[in-house]
């Protein structure tokens, strides 16, 4: 599936919108603190981590995936239910409405079909099989959240798309009608139906390619219904603004966390499983649920590591966490205790290293 209209940049009342925001400057979005993309320190270490690390970057067998068709001609008894599709995307029941966040149905997060970071499950739904939609939210513009092909499928449903500032010129040339799009600045607010969406701070990067490294904005979110709030990271590294998130807007039901493709090469940008006890802390606690794990080979950590680490951390915190299923149409205040689901496919986390040398 594709467009025949072509991503030609930002202009009109687009990039007015954009060039009155704080963050923008010189033609480019910036983070709060003066984090880059790239890596840190020396890139040789992370050499000999990719060709002689000896972690399980792919599951050693097929993931257990389960149908929420059948959960989803019912509504919630308690008004919030979480359906976890893969990585970032999740179809959110709440309080009345059905959002779909970071939509990548597709085969690989990549520009191309034949290269690149390749799921390591299907889709536990087909796009046609999907309830119908009050929103999609769209959190930034990287392969891992943004899909073409599953664009252009959903923007024939004619349904709101909620993202950040200059996001919605890729949604209009994968055929979002431009109506249908709303572009938030941080701290700005959308309403669709009984949910309102604020865009918050994250600290993070954009870019599609070679030549549009951060022209666009990246945020969180925080999606607030009629009983119950949610907060989702898109992807991020730690920044003090995340206080400020959870004095105006916590506590949270659930927290939404990035715990996958984390390194200390590039922990400025991701979060990984240590940092999320930290912002789920700052954000007010609340359930919290890893995301952006278990699908794409994205880093060099063994494929189960975040949970792994993060269900060890949790546990001596206190932290009370949400792990359902792929595919399962969960509610998370009905359940109780943690399901490793991850186990019952995985070898041991970090595999023994070769010894190199003599």
């Amino acid at each position: 599936m594709g467009s025949s209209r072509r991503d030609c940049g930002p202009s009109g009342p687009r990039l007015e919108k954009m060039r009155a925001s704080r963050r923008y400057e010189d033609g480019r979005f910036r983070n709060t603190a003066p984090v880059g993309p790239g890596l840190q320190g020396n890139p040789l270490p992370l050499l000999g981590e990719y060709f002689f690390g000896g972690t399980q970057r792919t599951p050693p067998g097929i993931l257990p995936l389960e149908s929420p068709l059948e959960a989803w001609t019912r509504r919630p008894d308690s008004g919030l239910r979480v359906t976890w599709l893969g990585h970032s995307t999740m179809l959110l029941e709440l309080d009345g409405a059905r959002i779909l966040t970071d939509p990548v149905f597709g085969e690989r997060a990549s520009p191309m079909s034949f290269a690149g970071p390749r799921r390591f499950h299907p889709v536990p739904v087909s796009l046609e099989t999907l309830p119908a939609l009050d929103a999609v939210l769209v959190s930034h513009d990287h392969y891992d959240h943004l899909c073409r092909a599953t664009i252009t499928a959903l923007a024939k449903l004619r349904v709101p798309f909620i993202t950040a500032l200059g996001v919605g010129m890729h949604l209009e040339a994968y055929g979002v009608a431009p109506e249908l799009i709303t572009e938030l600045d941080w701290w700005e607010k959308h309403s669709v139906g009984p949910v309102t969406f604020t865009a918050t701070p994250s600290q993070h990067f954009s870019g599609r390619g070679l030549a549009d490294r951060n022209r666009t904005l990246w945020a969180s979110w925080v999606l607030e219904g009629e009983r119950h709030r949610l907060f989702f990271s898109g992807d991020t590294g730690l920044t003090e603004e995340f206080r400020e998130v959870g004095r105006l807007h916590g506590p949270f039901d659930l927290v939404m966390l990035e715990v996958g493709a984390f390194h200390p090469s590039w922990g400025g940008i991701h979060l990984g499983p240590e940092n999320a006890l930290k912002v789920h802390d700052m954000l007010g606690g609340g359930r919290l649920m890893p995301v952006h794990w278990g699908t794409f080979n994205l880093a060099l950590h063994a494929w189960d590591e975040p949970a792994e680490t993060l269900v060890r951390l949790a546990s001596e915190q206190q932290v009370r966490l949400f792990t359902p299923r792929l595919g399962a149409a969960s509610e998370p205040t009905r359940v109780e205790a943690v399901t490793p689901w991850w186990r019952e496919v995985s070898s041991p986390v970090l595999a023994p290293r070769p010894v190199l040398g003599g």
